[in-house]
């Protein structure tokens, strides 16, 4: 990893001159921190990324951990800066580069692909027009992303988008759910075909009915 002085390469575009802690972010910080006992305060590193990923979001639309940003984690908890720079290229939760309003993050993983993953993709690259991974559409509003495996296989294939999971997707259910994402109304996140949980599809089949009457 290069020094905190150099910006890796084709990344000077995008790569904001300063970053400050803004006044939600400090009252989380204060939280955090208040976890850890005194010179264990390096421990918060995973939590205070997240924190400069969300102020970016609602500063600038888009939820992503500039250089500075590392180096104010760094600072604030008198930690190298190389050592926040390990965790959040290690990390595929931390975006290092501006992403869409909206983050594809489609599970790939064998359990999504055999119940068809790939017509996910499909009707992503269809609608957004992205062509490769990592790439985000020319109307800036969605960016894809290949992921492995997110924990929610019964249900699968799911569609991360941003922070919520979009389970038992299909070509058609993927395209409605872009098109509504589009217009800025996210449907309610989950199966999309109506699962209670991860019960099977038409509801759950055990424990319906008491095996023997309760007594009076």
């Amino acid at each position: 990893m290069t020094d905190q002085t150099e910006v890796p390469p084709g990344q000077e575009a995008y790569q904001p001159a300063s970053f400050a802690f803004d006044a939600e972010s400090e009252s989380e910080i204060v939280v955090h921190l208040a976890k850890y006992p005194e010179g264990r305060q390096a421990s918060a590193v995973l939590p205070l990324l997240y924190i400069v990923q969300k102020q970016m979001k609602r500063h600038t639309g888009s939820a992503w951990v500039p250089r500075v940003g590392m180096e104010a984690v760094a600072a604030r908890l008198s930690m190298p800066p190389i050592r926040v720079y390990e965790v959040a290229t290690f990390y595929l939760m931390f975006n290092l580069r501006p992403i869409g309003t909206w983050h594809l993050q489609c599970c790939t993983t064998t359990p999504c692909w055999l119940r068809g993953s790939d017509e996910v993709v499909r009707a992503c690259r269809e609608f957004t027009g992205i062509a490769g991974w990592g790439e985000t559409s020319a109307d800036g509003m969605f960016t894809m992303t290949e992921v492995e495996c997110v924990g929610a296989c019964v249900n699968a294939p799911v569609l991360q988008v941003n922070d919520d999971f979009y389970e038992d997707m299909d070509a058609e259910r993927t395209r409605a759910l872009l098109a509504a994402l589009r217009e800025g109304k996210p449907p309610a996140p989950g199966s999309m075909i109506g699962r209670q949980t991860s019960a099977p599809e038409g509801g759950p089949t055990t424990l319906t009915t008491l095996a023997f009457a309760p007594e009076a």
